[in-house]
This record gives C-alpha cells, structure tokens and sequence, in this order.
C-alpha cells in the first residue's frame, strides 16, 4: 500500500507541477497543427491527410514525451528534489515508472491530437482503432524511456534539449514518418531498423492507410524488445551514475 502510495503521489506531482501547464498543452496542439498544414502545403494535394496521420501521431508523441521527460528530470536533479526520490523507501524500477507515466499519458494525448483535426476532413472509419492505440502506448513507452535515458546523461536542462535533438530529427527522416524507408539511401536502411520507432510507425501505417513493412504482431514484438532493452538501461545508468 505505502508503494502505491507513493506512486501515485509522485505521478499526480508531476502531472500537476509539469504536465497541466499551459505551453505544455498548448506544445500539443500547436506543434502538430503546424506540421500539418506544412506538409500539406508541400505536397501540393498530391499528399492526403490519411498518408500523413501515421508520421503526424508518432511525430507528436516522440516530441511530446521525449521533450517533457529530459527537461523535468534534469530540472529536479539539478534542484537535487530527484535525489530525496532516491532515498525514498520504494525500488528504483516503481521510481522510473512513477515518473515516465506521466510523459507517456503526456504522449498518448498529443498523439490524438492530429486526429481530432482530421476527423474533420477525412472519414477516419477504416482505422484500426486497436491497433492503432497499441502502437501510440508502443511509441510513448519507448520514447518516453529514451527521454530518461537522456537525462540521466545530462546535467543542465539545455543539454538534455540537445542530446534529445541529435535523437530527434535523424529519426524524422530514417524512421518512415514523412519519406519511406524504400527510398532511402541503401547505407541508411539498416541504421532505419535499428531504431524503435520505426516500427511504430509501420504499425500505425499499417492500422491506417494499410501499408506496411511487417506485420503488427511482429512490429509489436520488436517494440516489446526495445521496450524491456531501454528499461533496465535506464535502471543500470540510474545506479551507476546517480546512486553508487
């Protein structure tokens, strides 16, 4: 029950000091509102919103949870409030859960965000509406994960920003949010599959334009396997770097 307690305590502090403040809200509406109408002006009309939606969801949840999570992290170290949590009496494994639950919650509500715009120009009845929350809670575990991994790496909140980007943007363009993987140069393939949100990516194609590399129960396997790999990553930097 005290574990519980302390969860919980932790999440809703997070929620309410971080998550619930105006840019923070206002960074999921904005960022992937003006992305879509970029790229539809791009393309000209040769691009529909449907093609578009899968980069969009994943865009807004990598963005969203990865940027959240460095910046409180490394906020509350640098204030050494991050330390009181580690000489609380819960395990380090209900510590890193506690507070990347708030960036995923963060990410999975960003990523519905360029729906609800999309709702109102194209039927959304086709989507595999299964699928396709299955791949967004994928993508903010795994993003939110990497956000941690990169605050554990930094120590002002600028470097995290920084160490986030050089994550960031290389996955826009080699991951197959807004150009396909077949296009890609040969020598930049195989760096495309060794990065986790490739495969969400493909889920959400998959689950909503029909289009697709794999299919999603191996999709949903690989990401699994990212999932548990960047988990105890993040747990073996926590002890080495922040407790020993």
């Amino acid at each position: 029950m005290q574990t519980l307690i302390a969860f919980w305590n932790i999440l809703r502090k997070d929620i309410e000091n971080y998550y619930l403040k105006p840019p923070n809200i206002s960074w999921g509406i904005i960022f992937p509102l003006s992305w879509t109408i970029m790229q539809l002006i791009r393309s000209q009309g040769d691009i529909g919103i449907e093609e578009l939606l899968p980069g969009l969801m994943a865009m807004s949840v990598l963005f969203g949870t990865t940027s959240m999570l460095a910046v409180t992290i490394t906020f509350e170290r640098r204030n050494r409030s991050f330390d009181r949590l580690l000489i609380a009496p819960i395990s380090t494994s209900t510590l890193v859960i506690a507070k990347i639950l708030g960036a995923i919650l963060f990410g999975i509500l960003n990523a519905f965000v360029p729906v609800i715009f999309a709702a109102f120009f194209i039927n959304l009845s086709g989507i595999n509406w299964g699928i396709t929350l299955a791949a967004v809670i994928l993508i903010a575990i795994t993003s939110a994960l990497l956000g941690l991994l990169i605050a554990v790496s930094a120590k002002e909140v600028f470097e995290a920003q920084t160490f986030s980007n050089f994550f960031r943007f290389p996955m826009l363009f080699l991951c197959g949010l807004f150009i396909p993987i077949d296009k890609l140069p040969v020598i930049l393939k195989p760096i495309s599959f060794c990065l986790p949100l490739t495969y969400g990516t493909d889920i959400l194609n998959g689950a909503i334009t029909g289009n697709s590399i794999f299919n999603a129960i191996f999709n949903i396997s690989v990401m699994l396997v990212f999932t548990t790999l960047l988990f105890f990553l993040c747990l073996r930097n926590i002890k080495t770097k922040w407790i020993l």
